[in-house]
C-alpha cells in the first residue's frame, strides 16, 4: 500500500520548485533547514522517483519533477480556492479582507469603500492599506493582501486576477503664469524644468517608457515621490509635471495656480485596476469593483471631464467604456 502524500510535502516541494533554494524556503516558511529537506525527501520516497536534483544549485526539477509540479500547483490552487469560498464564498459571509489602495483614492474614495463594504460585508473583518503601485502588486504576489487597487504595470502581473477599473490619461501641468508652447518645454534647453516622479513608482516608470519612445532626453534635476509635492513646485513656477488626470484631480488645494493641458503628440494612460489572488473569491472580488466604479466615476471622473471638456470620453471608468 502507497504512503499518504501530506499536504506538507506538496506545499514544501512547491516552493522548492518555484525557488530552487532550501534555504529561502526555510525562510520563508520558518520551518528548518533540515525540516524542509524531510518534507522534500518524504515526498520522493513515497512516489518512488527523484523529483529535484539535489546535486544543483539552485536545485532544478528533474523531467518527472517538472510533470509533477504542474499538477501540485493546480492542485494546491483549487484547494486555496475551495478553502476561500468556504470561508467567504458567499459575500455576505465573508470574513476577513486585506486591502490596498493607492494613495489616489485615500482622502474620499477609501473612507466609502469601508462603510460601503462594512455594510455589505457585515462579517468581515478589514485591514486596510496605503501603498504606492509597485508595493501592492509585490504584495498581492506574496500573498500578504487579498485585494489591491493599483496602477496595471508595464510588466506582467503573474498569479492575479485583474479588473480593469479606470482609464487614467496622462497630461501636462504647467503654472498658470507660463505663457510658452507646451511643445517647448520638451527640449532639454527648456528654462522650465521637469519635476519628475520617482522612477521607482510605476508611474514615473510609464512617463520615462514614453519620453524615451519619443526621444525626448530631458535633463533630471527633480525626481519626487509625492503627488501633492510636485504640484506645490509646479504651483509654485518652480517647474512643470507630466501627470495623470486622475492625479491632478486630487491635487485640489493647486488647481487655481495650475493649468492642465493634452500632452503633446501621442496620448498615453495609465489603467487603474482590482487586482486579486487567483483564489479570492469572484463573487467579493466583483462586489468590490462594482462599488470602486461607481465612486471612481463620482468623485473622479465626472468632476473632472465637467471641468475640463476635452478630457470628456478619455478620462473614465471602464465601466463606462463597456457601456
Amino acid at each position: 500500500m502507497s504512503k499518504p502524500l501530506s499536504l506538507r510535502w506538496l506545499e514544501v516541494f512547491r516552493l522548492v520548485a518555484k525557488s530552487g533554494s532550501i534555504q529561502q524556503v526555510a525562510s520563508e516558511t520558518g520551518l528548518s533547514i533540515s525540516t524542509v529537506s524531510n518534507h522534500l525527501r518524504s515526498l520522493e520516497d513515497a512516489l518512488g522517483v527523484a523529483l529535484v536534483d539535489h546535486g544543483r544549485r539552485p536545485m532544478s526539477l528533474t523531467p518527472a519533477g517538472e510533470v509533477f509540479a504542474r499538477y501540485v500547483r493546480d492542485g494546491l490552487t483549487v484547494l486555496k480556492r475551495g478553502e476561500a469560498e468556504i470561508r467567504s464564498g458567499n459575500w455576505r459571509h465573508a470574513t476577513d479582507l486585506r486591502l490596498a489602495l493607492v494613495d489616489d483614492f485615500d482622502n474620499q474614495i477609501a473612507p466609502e469603500l469601508i462603510r460601503f463594504l462594512a455594510h455589505a460585508l457585515p462579517r468581515c473583518n478589514f485591514r486596510h492599506f496605503t501603498r504606492p503601485s509597485h508595493e501592492i502588486i509585490e504584495k498581492l504576489q506574496e500573498h500578504k493582501l487579498d485585494a489591491g487597487v493599483a496602477t496595471r504595470p508595464p510588466g506582467g502581473t503573474q498569479g492575479l486576477i485583474e479588473y480593469p477599473l479606470m482609464r487614467d490619461p496622462f497630461i501636462v501641468i504647467v503654472p498658470e503664469k507660463f505663457k510658452g508652447e507646451v511643445q517647448d518645454l520638451l527640449s532639454p534647453h527648456s528654462d522650465l524644468p521637469l519635476l519628475r516622479y520617482s522612477r521607482d513608482y510605476t508611474i514615473g516608470k510609464q512617463i520615462e517608457i514614453q519620453l524615451t519612445r519619443n526621444k525626448y532626453n530631458l535633463p533630471n534635476r527633480f525626481e519626487l515621490e509625492c503627488n501633492q509635492s510636485i504640484m506645490g513646485l509646479v504651483a509654485e513656477g518652480s517647474g512643470w509635471a507630466i501627470t495623470t488626470a486622475g492625479c491632478f484631480h486630487r491635487a485640489h488645494r493647486y488647481h487655481d495656480a495650475v493649468r492642465a493641458t493634452p500632452f503633446p503628440g501621442r496620448n498615453f494612460v495609465r489603467i487603474v485596476s482590482l487586482f486579486t489572488l487567483e483564489v479570492y473569491p469572484g463573487t467579493t472580488s466583483k462586489l468590490i469593483h462594482k462599488a470602486l466604479s461607481s465612486l471612481i466615476r463620482q468623485y473622479f471622473t465626472e468632476p473632472m471631464c465637467k471641468r475640463h471638456l476635452w478630457l470628456k470620453g478619455d478620462f473614465r471608468t471602464m465601466e463606462d467604456q463597456a457601456a
